[in-house]
């Protein structure tokens, strides 16, 4: 099999094209390709509004050692494919007592246990929230109502808090072990468009990905493995340094040998549970900042070179910048066609985030603008500090909005960020602007945004603003909406573990996002395989 690099094909052109365009670069006939396979797909704007599709491509074609020398020495656009099928590590040699128990199903917990189950270890899945589907009439419930249920919400259940988003699935973690490709594959296998496996940056929606989460769990079950909804693990007990097994809602308790802790990066109780414990943990640097809104027509303008990109879909961008004081400043979540969502899971919190559907056909674009932010940030040296660093904002948040969502025009932001300037315009939506409102899932109301980040935080934003507009017209004109708080981006504490993934609490597997080891859903659920192999390959090695 060869693989072709850089072949260039028009928007209009149809996938069913590909087997011809891929004789044309070969120069053979049609005929002798018996299989073209896209690898990778990406989109050529440099020319807008004139669009290109650049693919990668697997060709099994005749001859194909003569067509690979005849392409030797320029520049690398034809080279043999050598695809490595991932492969799960074969099982250790003496089996636990206890089936593996998983705390969490977000993206790495519910891959370590569809994992675990799929080759017989029959894993026990708890899960403090509730399952997908009831977990979205409670959602639905707090955005119309305001009615937070602390235990069924945006961060918390079935699916985790990526099931309220965009889905995105691209991730920049290195994948020399086929994880990467192996989790679009099983994504596909449960329900996910097969584009996923190819696009340069993928996404699933929140539609889908809630339909996908469901099915990965009714798979779990089939394969013999357990599932508690609503139980939330309220102590780990330990025996002579190793996990001996957990309690469930402060009565039940469950014994086990391997705990793996994939509970997500707002278990804010269960970090000082484990605080408590004494299971080593550090605070760690991560992001906050505010969502700020456009609308959608503007942002295709700029990618695309047209408001209406057609088959292409609503339009993304990535932007990044440094602030004077050293701080990164950086989109993070961008939604196209997307919703800014309340994302709170405590009382008296206020905290936001980003969501998209499948079809990202909502009229805004949204992203988070956001700041880093280091443990010198924090007030305090302890390993909790950054949780602390986090409700602060949150609850300036809310005591703005009242519950919900505070939003401010960009221009009325900048003029409390630096008093005695202004930028061009009123701050108030004109012209073609005048029906640029905020598109949000949970009620908004106009507040002062700029009193929640810290002073060098909304410098380091605005500063990062102007960047971005030069970048992509617009974007940081007075109209822009913006709001707060956007405070969960990662998560603020790292549980540690050694090189077999286990904490110093020996059995204990400290995993994903929550714990300090992934960013996003498909690192996270690379993470909850690589934690399922571990428990597999090691199998007795505690």
């Amino acid at each position: 099999m060869l693989r072709l690099h850089q072949v260039k094909v028009g928007i209009a052109e149809q996938k069913a094209g590909l087997k011809k365009r891929a004789a044309e670069v070969l120069r053979v006939s049609p005929g002798d390709i018996s299989k073209v396979a896209i690898v990778r797909q990406s989109i050529d704007a440099r020319k807008k509004p004139e669009l290109f599709y650049i693919y990668t491509l697997d060709v099994e074609v005749k001859n194909q050692e003569r067509i690979l020398a005849r392409f030797k020495g320029k520049g690398n656009l034809v080279s043999r494919a050598d695809p490595q099928p991932y492969r799960f590590p074969a099982p250790g040699n003496r089996p636990s007592a206890h089936p593996p128990v998983i705390v969490g199903m977000g993206p790495a917990g519910l891959f370590c246990g569809y994992y675990l189950a799929l080759y017989g270890y029959r894993p026990l899945l708890l899960e403090r929230g509730k399952c997908v589907e009831e977990r979205r009439q409670d959602v639905d419930r707090f955005w119309e109502t305001g009615l937070l249920d602390p235990g069924s919400n945006v961060q918390f259940g079935e699916g985790g808090a990526g099931a309220f988003s965009d889905g995105k699935l691209n991730t920049l973690v290195k994948d020399k072990d086929g994880r990467n490709g192996q989790v679009l594959e099983t994504l596909v296998r449960f329900g996910a468009k097969e584009s996923i496996r190819y696009e340069a940056k993928p996404h699933i929606g929140t539609d889908v990905l809630c339909q996908v989460v469901a099915r990965m769990r009714q798979e779990i079950l089939r394969l013999g493995g357990t599932v508690r909804f609503s139980s939330c693990v309220t102590a780990i007990e330990t025996e002579n340094g190793r996990v001996a097994g957990v309690t469930v809602n402060g009565e039940e308790f469950i014994p086990c040998d391997r705990l793996v802790l994939a509970c997500g990066h707002s278990a804010r109780d269960t970090f000082s549970m484990l605080y408590e414990k004494g299971v080593p943990m550090a605070a760690k640097s991560f992001a906050v900042g505010l969502r700020v809104e456009h609308p959608q027509e503007m942002i295709n303008i700029s990618q695309y070179g047209k408001a209406d990109p057609g088959a292409l879909g609503a339009a993304a961008y990535k932007v990044a910048a440094k602030a004077s004081d050293g701080r990164g400043v950086y989109s993070f979540c961008m939604c196209p066609g997307g919703y800014v969502v309340n994302a709170s899971s405590e009382a008296g919190r206020t905290a936001v985030n980003g969501m998209s559907y499948s079809g990202r056909d909502g009229k805004n674009a949204n992203s988070a603008v956001i700041v880093s932010v280091t443990p010198e940030d924090f007030g305090s040296g302890h390993p909790l500090a950054g949780v602390a660093f986090q409700r602060r904002l949150e609850e300036r948040a809310y005591e703005l909005g009242g519950g919900k969502i505070p939003v401010q025009r960009y221009g009325d932001f900048y003029g409390k960020v630096r008093p005695g300037e202004s930028l061009d315009g009123t701050g108030r939506p004109e012209g073609e602007m005048a029906g640029w409102m905020p598109q949000c899932k949970g009620g908004y109301v106009w507040a002062d945004v700029s009193r929640i980040l810290p002073p060098a935080c909304n410098r380091a934003f605005v500063e990062g603003m102007e960047v971005f507009g030069r970048q992509i017209k617009g974007f940081d004109r007075p109209e822009t909406l913006v709001s707060g708080v956007e405070s969960r981006t990662s998560s603020p504490v790292r549980i540690q573990r050694d090189a077999s993934l286990q904490s110093d609490v020996r059995g204990l597997y400290p995993c994903g996002e929550g714990a300090g080891y992934a960013g996003g859903i498909t690192s996270a659920a690379m993470d909850g395989l690589r934690v399922a192999e571990a428990i597999a390959g090691g199998c007795g090695e505690l």
